[in-house]
């Protein structure tokens, strides 16, 4: 869910030696990377808690290979198909390895107390057939983001509808704005950007019951709107949003070239280190605010390949430890997957700027990740969605394609 710049080649290190049992193991992981540059990358966070884990249990050694956003998931498969996963994987999906037997249970892992600290939604989108096997990680919503300084120029007020969105994108791009509205439908994370404007037209990708529905009428109105009215219009900026990435469009906001765009926390940061003044409010609806946001969680996974669960275990349950999770959180400004670190940070004045995404967790809607067949099907929206918005792009045609190939996968996992 939430990217980032450069892939990191694979940094390890090792620890002491010894753990709850008397024979020396190493436990290895492969973990996402949530920082934006070599000074704050996640290998120092993991090798951090490695260490403090390690001075506590002389005979484990955790091993740790950080990876970028772009890579990570790619290299867990390459592991995987060669026959030698690693222990523990934090990425983007879980749901085909589970399907596939090679996870333990979440239960088989966690001692209760650390179970029952999860948040309710995440737990139960880490299930695969009413079985838990994700193990919620990090956590984010969006908000709408906007330049306070050029809104200011233009003379308009934050948006809450849709049409609202669109006039005050034509006083941007009056007033010379790069990017009136920021829209990254590029490869990188265009299900995110997709997702949110689904359920701000009043759907999404599934119906209450979890089937497909990427054809929906509502669908097809939302992306028609966007390529009639936001990009056939010049107010998405020099970038096809096909080929705008969304690291590209958080960078360009940093560096006070977009008016407003869909944005997680990280943002924040990123804007204000280039000394961006910008405000935060809901994303807008077509309407009006929609009834849910979208939330994004990112999963840790063990494979029982080499065994070692009560090791795994009891690793794991150090790293949801409330201050572990806090620590994390605040280091990379995501929301915490734990009731008792959220409960934490909303009492917190130093998380003063996260609560309006604290806020919107509870009532988030998810990516369909119980279902093996999204991992696909997120890839081919990353591919093909940006097609509804070019140039004679025609969006019924797109979303049909999506929906058959969507609804093919579907059949195939409720047969198996």
């Amino acid at each position: 869910m939430i990217a980032v710049v450069s892939a990191l080649g694979m940094t390890t290190f090792l620890g002491g030696c010894g753990s709850t049992g008397s024979s020396d193991v190493t436990l290895k992981l492969v973990a996402a990377d949530y920082g934006d540059s070599a000074a704050n990358t996640s290998q120092k966070y993991w090798d951090r808690l490695a260490r403090d884990y390690e001075s506590r249990h002389p005979s484990v050694k955790i091993q740790v290979s950080v990876y970028s956003w772009t890579d990570v998931d790619r290299k867990v498969k390459e592991m995987v198909d060669a026959g030698d996963p690693p222990d523990m994987a934090q990425i983007g999906a879980y749901a085909d390895y589970a399907d596939r037997g090679l996870l333990y249970k979440a239960d088989d892992l966690l001692s209760i107390p650390v179970q029952a600290d999860f948040l309710g939604q995440l737990s139960e989108a880490g299930q695969l057939r009413h079985v838990q096997y994700g193990i919620p990680f990090a956590a984010s919503t969006r908000v709408l983001f906007y330049n306070k300084t050029l809104f200011d120029e233009a003379h308009i007020t934050p948006p809450k509808t849709w049409d609202q969105l669109a006039s005050d994108a034509e006083a941007l791009k009056a007033e010379g704005v790069k990017y009136p509205y920021a829209l990254p439908l590029g490869p990188e994370e265009a299900q995110a950007e997709t997702m949110q404007w689904l359920l701000g037209g009043g759907s999404g990708y599934t119906d209450d019951i979890g089937t497909y529905t990427l054809n929906s009428p509502q669908n097809t109105e939302t992306f028609t709107w966007l390529k009639d009215e936001l990009v056939g219009k010049g107010l998405t900026g020099p970038v096809a949003p096909g080929k705008l990435n969304r690291a590209d469009a958080f960078a360009a906001f940093a560096s006070g070239d977009v008016g407003m765009l869909n944005g997680h926390p990280t943002l924040m940061q990123q804007a204000a280190k280039k000394g961006v003044k910008f405000g935060m409010v809901p994303v807008p609806g077509r309407s009006g605010t929609p009834k849910s946001t979208m939330g994004v969680t990112d999963w840790m996974m063990a494979f029982k390949k080499h065994g070692h669960k009560d090791r795994i275990g009891d690793f794991l349950d150090f790293v949801y430890s409330r201050k572990n999770v806090l620590d994390f959180s605040r280091e990379y400004d995501l929301l915490p997957v734990t009731t008792s670190a959220s409960d934490a940070m909303a009492d917190a004045q130093q998380d003063e700027n996260l609560r309006p995404f604290l806020d919107e967790l509870p009532l988030a809607q998810l990516y369909p990740f119980g279902k093996t067949s999204w991992a696909q099907i997120s890839a081919d929206i990353k591919k093909q969605i940006g097609q509804t918005v070019s140039p004679g792009g025609d969006p019924t045609a797109v979303l049909n394609r999506l929906q058959d190939k969507a609804s093919t996968a579907e059949s195939a996992e409720l047969a198996g």
